[in-house]
Formats: structure tokens, C-alpha cells, sequence
């Protein structure tokens, strides 16, 4: 009898924390930034993955579309920020999106970058320089069902 009774709670404890798997695909779609002021559409080109903001909360300034205007590069400071790629050169591996680079377009600096889906509607984006573990984490959430 006890043997049975401890069957049946192993089986339910398994259940109920059941590993969520997860493939290297999921991570496509679009996620809001932390803030919610830009969506970015994460896309696979062979086995690389990329971003790119496909929606902003404030597309224009004074009637003119929102520029790169932090980048350093002055030849890069009149492009616009709508259909900007910020994400690039990711792959997956045990887990993690990493490999890859990550535009800051607010500070106009790029940084390493790692991503990590925490569930299927929140993805830590984790930028560094150097050491990943240097470096500030944010989340992102799903805006879109791919």
C-alpha cells in the first residue's frame, strides 16, 4: 500500500514539474524591450539569428522619423531606427543564443550579447563587454505568437 501511495506522488510531482524543453526556435517572433517602446522581430538566417525593430512607441521626433542619432560613426546617425538590425551573429547552444552582438541605439554602443528564454513569453537579453558576467541582463516579453 505504501509503495503505491508513494508511486502515485512521485508521478504527480513529476507532472507538476514537468521540464519545459525547449528548441532553438522559439526565441523567433516579436518581443517588446523592457520598457515596451520597441518591438524587435527575431528572425533565423541559416543558423544565425537576428533583430530588428519592427515598431517603436515614438516613431518620429518633430515630425521626422526617429534617427541613430547616439552613434558614433556620423555616417550612421541619419539612418533610421525603424527596420534597424540590433540584433546579429547568434547561435544556439545548450540553452543559450550566443555569439553574437547586440545595439544599444539609445547609448549608440554595440555589446556581446547572450539570450536565455526564461519561459516562451520572457527572454533575458544580456549584454557585456569582455566577461558575460559583466554586463546588465533586461527582459524582454513576447508581443507576438511567431
Amino acid at each position: 500500500m505504501r509503495v503505491r501511495q508513494f508511486a502515485s506522488i512521485l508521478i504527480l510531482f513529476l507532472l507538476s514539474s514537468q521540464v519545459w524543453a525547449q528548441s532553438e526556435n522559439d526565441i523567433l517572433g516579436v518581443w517588446y524591450n523592457t520598457e515596451k517602446t520597441a518591438k524587435v522581430i527575431i528572425t533565423k538566417s541559416g543558423d544565425k539569428f537576428m533583430g530588428k525593430i519592427s515598431w517603436l512607441l515614438e516613431p518620429e521626433k518633430n515630425g521626422v522619423p526617429a534617427m541613430d542619432e547616439q552613434n558614433d560613426n556620423d555616417k550612421l546617425k541619419n539612418r533610421p531606427l525603424m527596420g534597424l538590425t540590433i540584433l546579429e551573429g547568434l547561435s544556439y547552444k545548450n540553452g543559450l543564443w550566443k555569439g553574437g552582438k547586440i545595439y544599444d541605439p539609445k547609448s549608440g554602443n554595440t555589446y556581446s550579447c547572450e539570450l536565455k528564454l526564461l519561459s516562451m513569453d520572457t527572454l533575458e537579453v544580456t549584454g557585456f563587454m569582455g566577461f558575460s558576467w559583466i554586463g546588465r541582463t533586461v527582459e524582454w516579453t513576447r508581443a507576438e505568437k511567431p
